[in-house]
């Protein structure tokens, strides 16, 4: 598998994992940003950085021009509230690395239920018009994606694109940042009825999930309301998706998302909707990734590597 933009920080000259061992003799390139533009700095290996490709790490170098995350506000810093940190976040500490991996990773594939997204691929094989709207919080809007285009179900949308170019897709962003399925109840008559979709995709827990904020039974009843309320008045079809477990160290977070991702997977049964087990595929990456090397704001928003693990796991739909 080529890889392309993993991101990664530095903690002085630790050495720093990738996701994936590098194939045997192959190279690594690092750059600082996830697109190439004209101010991107390439970093130079045995300037910048030294490489090991049997451990599958990336050492900082004592002179490198590679950002050090130990001069980041958070680093050292545990049951932090950010609000007591202006400035927090990771954009200015990532790098960015291509390479060829030895092994392919297969993402977490949804659940085969062939029923579900029929009209949807009726649509599109056929070239008709089709209206997908994208329903959420701030993960959903694009929180901290470099361009919009990378918005990991633009992303998808993009490639659906591409695959059926007689099909007349039309994507709205309808998410709204800082929303829980609360607030998601209160803004279907404004943001997703009205545009009379033929594809919702559903991404909501993050805030849901906080401490204080909407318990585990009440998310999963107030989701289900969300997705009825969808099918009854629209008769669109759905995509639910988990998602990741925030900055473990953030003090707001109930850090329970594993058991909200398994309620949003039975509500997606229960309501006869399309499954995406995002929370799976970032976690798998995960077990060689940390929390900083992934989160754009330190917190609970994906950098632009973190969409394209969402994208990833939404192409499995393989529509």
């Amino acid at each position: 598998m080529h890889l392309v933009g993993e991101s990664l920080v530095f903690f002085g000259e630790t050495p720093s994992p990738l996701a994936f061992i590098p194939r045997p003799g192959s190279s690594v390139r690092l750059r600082s940003t996830y697109e190439p533009t004209a101010g991107t700095i390439a970093y130079i290996e045995g300037r910048d950085f030294r490489v090991d490709l049997g451990a599958g790490t990336i050492t900082r170098l004592s002179d490198s021009r590679l950002p050090d995350f130990r001069t980041n506000v958070l680093h050292g810093r545990d049951d932090f509230d950010h609000i007591d940190f202006p400035g927090y976040g990771n954009l200015a500490f990532f790098a960015y690395a291509d390479y060829e991996t030895a092994t392919d990773f297969n993402f977490p594939v949804p659940t085969e239920r062939t029923k579900v997204l029929a009209a949807t691929r009726a649509r599109l094989t056929a070239g008709q018009a089709i209206s997908v709207v994208a329903y959420g919080d701030s993960i959903t809007w694009g929180g901290e994606a470099s361009a919009p285009h990378l918005i990991f179900w633009q992303r998808w949308v993009d490639e659906l694109a591409a695959k059926y170019p007689q099909a007349k897709i039309r994507a709205t962003n309808a998410a709204t940042g800082g929303d829980s399925t609360t607030q998601g109840l209160e803004r279907l008559d404004e943001k997703v009825i009205p545009t009379k979709p033929d594809l919702v995709l559903v991404g909501f827990g993050m805030n849901d999930h906080n401490r204080d904020c909407v318990p585990l039974p009440r998310y999963q009843e107030q989701l289900c309301r969300i997705v009825n309320r969808i099918h009854k008045e629209t008769g669109a079809e759905t995509v639910l998706y988990s998602t990741f477990p925030p900055n473990p160290k953030w003090r707001h977070g109930s850090h329970q998302m594993a058991a909200y991702a398994r309620a949003t997977a039975d509500v997606a049964m229960t309501t006869g909707s399309a499954f995406v087990d995002v929370h799976a595929a970032w976690q798998a990456l995960a077990a060689r990734k940390r929390p900083e090397d992934l989160l754009a704001n330190n917190i609970n928003h994906p950098n632009d590597f973190g969409h394209w693990i969402y994208y990833q796991a939404l192409a499995g739909l393989d529509l």
